[in-house]
C-alpha cells in the first residue's frame, strides 16, 4: 500500500465511525472504553481490559469481532489451564499407510481475535504461552514455528489485582499489550438501557461491517498517518519522565516509582496516537492525540516501588503529573 490518496483516509474514517455505531447498538455506554479498544485493534495492538465481573467486557469484545467478521476464540483461563491447552500439540495419528505419524493440532489462539477472559485466573506458566504470539505473531511447537492468522489480536479481561484467586501478570507479559482499559461501573441511566435490551425478546443484529482483509489495510493506513518532531519529542520527553532516575521526572515519579515505561511504551504510544487521529479524520498526530492515549498505554507499564504501593498511589494520578510537569517545563503548549 504505496499509494495513499487523501481519499483513503476520509473513506476509512468514515468507516471506523460507522463501527463505533454498530458496536453502540448492543454495548450500552463505555464511550472511551470502545474507542480505546478499536485504536488498539486498528493500531495491531493487544489490550488488557479490567474491571469487575459482570461489566460486560467479554460481550464487548464479542460484539466487536462480530461486526469486523473476524474469527474469534475464546479461552476462559482457570488455574488448571495448560499451555497446550492454548497453543495446541501434535498428536501421533495413524497414516493411510498404518503408520504413526505426528500430526498439529491447532488450539483456540489460531484465530483473528482472541479473548482471554480473566487472564489473572491462571498460573503465570499459562499466562506466559501467550508470549510469543503477543510479540512475534508465532507460535512454536516443539521446534516447529507456527504463524498466526491476519490480522491477530489478543484482548484480554482481568479482574482487579486484589480479588481473591488472581495472579498478577508479569512485567514482561503487561508490556506486551499496547494499553489497558479501565471498564468502570455504569451509571442509573445506563443500567436501565442494559435492561432493555438484555431481557427483552429482540436482539439486535449485528451488521459485519469489515472483513480482515479490510482491517488489515486500515492498520497499514494508520501507519501513514504524519507525526512531527515537536509531537514525538513530547511523546519522548513523557515516556522519559516516568523514569525517577531522570532529571526531567517530577517530584512523584522520584518519590513512589521503582521502574517506568520502556522503548515498547513509546511505541505503543505513537500507534495509538496515530490510530487516534485517524478515526478523527485528521492525517497527522496533535497534541491532544499523545495527551489521551497516554493513560491507557503507561499505567501497566509504571511499576510502584514499596512506598508507592503503601500509599495506595495511581499510576493514572502519576501520568497526570507527569504530563502536567512535561508543560511546565515548556515541551507542552
Amino acid at each position: 500500500m504505496t499509494n495513499v490518496s487523501e481519499q483513503d483516509f476520509i473513506q476509512a474514517a468514515e468507516q471506523l465511525i460507522s463501527i463505533k455505531s454498530e458496536i453502540q447498538e448492543f454495548i450500552v455506554g463505555q464511550d472511551e472504553v470502545i474507542d480505546q479498544l478499536l485504536w488498539t485493534i486498528f493500531s495491531g495492538g493487544h489490550a488488557l481490559l479490567e474491571g469487575l465481573p459482570g461489566l460486560g467486557k467479554t460481550m464487548l469484545v464479542k460484539t466487536i469481532s462480530e461486526v469486523l467478521d473476524l474469527s474469534f476464540s475464546r479461552i476462559q483461563f482457570t488455574p488448571d489451564l495448560m499451555p497446550s491447552d492454548i497453543t495446541g500439540t501434535m498428536m501421533i495419528q495413524p497414516d493411510e499407510e498404518g503408520k504413526q505419524r505426528f500430526d498439529f493440532f491447532k488450539g483456540p489462539i489460531f484465530s483473528n481475535i482472541v479473548l482471554a477472559d480473566e487472564i489473572n485466573r491462571a498460573t503465570p506458566k499459562t499466562q506466559s504461552a501467550l508470549l510469543e504470539a503477543m510479540g512475534e505473531k508465532t507460535v512454536t511447537i516443539m521446534g516447529d514455528t507456527k504463524k498466526m492468522a491476519t490480522p491477530f489480536f489478543v484482548l484480554a479481561t482481568q479482574n482487579p489485582i486484589e480479588m481473591e484467586g488472581t495472579y498478577p501478570l508479569p512485567e514482561a507479559q503487561l508490556d506486551r499489550f499496547t494499553c489497558k482499559i479501565n471498564v468502570s461501573y455504569p451509571n442509573k441511566q445506563n443500567l436501565k438501557e442494559i435492561i432493555h435490551r438484555t431481557t427483552g425478546v429482540e436482539k439486535p443484529n449485528l451488521k459485519k461491517l469489515l472483513s480482515g482483509n479490510d482491517v488489515s489495510k486500515i492498520q497499514m493506513l494508520t501507519k501513514h498517518i504524519i507525526i512531527s518532531d515537536e509531537i514525538l519529542d513530547l511523546a519522548v520527553n513523557i515516556v522519559a519522565a516516568t523514569h525517577p532516575n531522570e532529571d526531567a521526572a517530577c517530584p512523584s515519579v522520584k518519590s513512589y516509582v521503582q521502574y517506568g515505561s520502556g522503548p515498547r511504551g513509546l511505541q505503543s504510544m505513537i500507534n495509538l496516537a496515530k490510530a487516534r487521529a485517524l478515526f478523527a479524520g485528521r492525517f497527522h498526530v496533535s497534541i491532544g492525540d499523545i495527551k489521551q492515549v497516554a493513560h491507557p498505554v503507561l499505567r501497566h507499564r509504571i511499576l510502584l516501588n514499596f512506598e508507592g504501593e503503601a500509599a495506595g498511589v495511581a499510576p493514572d494520578h502519576l501520568i497526570n503529573e507527569t504530563i502536567e510537569w512535561v508543560q511546565h517545563d515548556g515541551v507542552l503548549k
